[in-house]
């Protein structure tokens, strides 16, 4: 799991200091997000919020056996191909069912695609959201990939 923590702050430290600019031609994204059963944050409702800086805030608000609630703060790099861009990202969540409560911190880093040049008002993105539960129980979920598409506007 270190390893990995590493990998992904050289990733982000090289990929911070490209002079490449991306332009989102967007200011916000809703869509679904589909994803396992087994996280707190399941399948749901995506909203994405971008910023003047290209970086976003994400909620994710999901149903299933209870509801929950998770707040991302998301920073957006291009790729080489125009479009393609990856993200990574922090934030918590909150849920709620009939037998318990949790509460955690969670992670994203993905990739996305902009069908925006096309005139498409789509996006999508695959993603790893692993989250660590704090209240009621703690555990580790690294379960959590998800595929989410939005329109944007």
């Amino acid at each position: 799991m270190n390893k990995l923590l590493f990998l992904f702050a050289i990733v982000f430290t090289i990929t911070t200091q490209a002079n490449a600019q991306e332009t989102v031609s967007h200011n916000n994204a809703i869509g679904i997000r589909l994803g396992p059963s087994t996280p707190v944050i399941k399948s749901g409702i995506t909203f994405q919020h971008y910023m003047p800086n290209n970086n976003a805030i994400e909620a994710i608000a999901s149903f299933g056996d209870g509801f929950a609630l998770c707040g991302l703060y998301e920073i957006h790099k291009p790729l080489a191909t125009d479009n393609l861009g990856w993200f990574i990202g922090f934030g918590g969540y909150a849920g709620f069912s009939n037998k318990n409560s949790y509460i955690g911190a969670a992670g994203i880093v993905g990739l996305k695609y902009d069908f925006n040049s096309q005139n498409i008002p789509l996006n999508i993105s695959l993603d790893w959201k692993p989250e660590l539960n704090i209240v009621e129980k703690v555990g580790f979920e690294a379960s959590a990939v998800g595929f989410s598409a939005r329109f944007t506007f």
